[in-house]
């Protein structure tokens, strides 16, 4: 069985890390035919029991950024959804993340996984308990309308006082 990948959430920017949200609980969203909402809850079992998760971009393999059994990626639940911190890789995926969520042209972040425990109710889906494969930073647009992806980031005093006096 393949993944399912969603795309949704937040993501802002320190230094070389991202961090944000891969999911947020609660929001439906229109997927094909029908509609779908995350289950607070739904990834807890992943994040107790698998040993390695992807973050990528695009969902594509070729790049990866970070995974959690290296320490570079940090996924939690709390009560917004599964936060995320990532450690990003001088490399030239992670370069062009980095610029590009600096200039706010980011789509949002995505997650791969498989489904669990999963409630259908007509053409309403309610996932329960998923299998999360990945988390991917994803360049167009997320599935999950009303998510936004926003970067800050800590600019070196001279250029920043370089971009006051362009202001003069």
């Amino acid at each position: 069985m393949s993944a399912e990948v969603r795309a949704v959430a937040e993501l802002r920017r320190q230094g070389r890390t991202l961090e944000g949200y891969a999911a947020t609980f609660g929001t439906e969203t229109r997927i094909a035919n029908f509609t779908e909402v995350i289950r607070a809850g739904a990834f807890a079992s992943s994040l107790s029991t698998r040993s390695d998760i992807l973050a990528m971009v695009d969902h594509d393999r070729t790049r990866v950024l970070g995974r959690t059994r290296t320490g570079t990626l940090e996924l939690r639940e709390d009560d917004k959804g599964l936060a995320f911190r990532l450690d990003v890789p001088d490399t030239q995926a992670g370069n062009d993340v980095l610029a590009l969520a600096e200039r706010g042209d980011l789509g949002g972040m995505s997650f791969g996984f498989n489904p669990v425990d999963e409630r259908w109710d007509g053409r309403k889906r309610e996932l329960r308990t998923v299998d999360l494969r990945e988390i991917s930073v994803v360049s167009a647009w997320p599935a999950y309308e009303g998510t936004s992806v926003m970067a800050r980031f800590m600019m070196p005093r001279a250029a920043l006082a370089k971009r006051y006096l362009e202001t003069l």
